[in-house]
């Protein structure tokens, strides 16, 4: 365990929880989406292994209940991981869209999909290894794939 995730595992239960009753806590995921994308360009998935809020909530609680069984076989192909982006960032911006722009249900509906992929990644991690979630992660797929691209250093 590492001494970031003591940190960050607070801020789950603070999105989830605190967010039921105070909406704006979900911008904290989009400042948290937009600091690991940008981290993601240098480091890859280094978010996800180090800072990630559920990850860390992964290693610390579930790994103590997890089955530890496999996951399915489709968790690491590609198209799978692609898929499964695709179909959240679509209800994702679908949910967004229908707020109107109101910035307090805009706040809500990140706490929400925060919620849903908390409880997904909670039975995966049990039905599975604990970190099941983080094989298909929406994020840490995004994070990957911005992690190959090829960028210049300076010298």
């Amino acid at each position: 365990m590492k001494k970031t995730q003591l940190i960050m595992v607070w801020f789950l239960p603070l999105i989830v929880i605190g967010g039921l009753f105070y909406p704006l806590l979900g911008y904290l995921v989009v400042a948290m989406m937009v600091i690991f994308l940008t981290l993601a360009f240098f480091k890859g998935r280094y978010w996800c292994w180090n800072f990630c809020p559920r990850g860390a909530f992964l290693d610390i609680v579930l790994s103590k209940v997890s089955l530890n069984k496999p996951w399915p076989k489709s968790f690491t192909k590609q198209w799978f991981r692609w898929l499964i982006f695709v179909l959240f960032m679509s209800f994702l911006i679908l949910r967004v869209v229908r707020t109107g722009g109101n910035l307090i249900a805009i706040g809500l509906v990140f706490v929400a999909m925060c919620i849903l992929t908390t409880i997904i990644s909670i039975v995966l991690g049990i039905a599975t290894k604990h970190r099941g979630w983080c094989m298909i992660c929406p994020m840490g797929t995004l994070q990957e794939k911005i992690g190959k691209i090829p960028h210049k250093k300076k010298i």
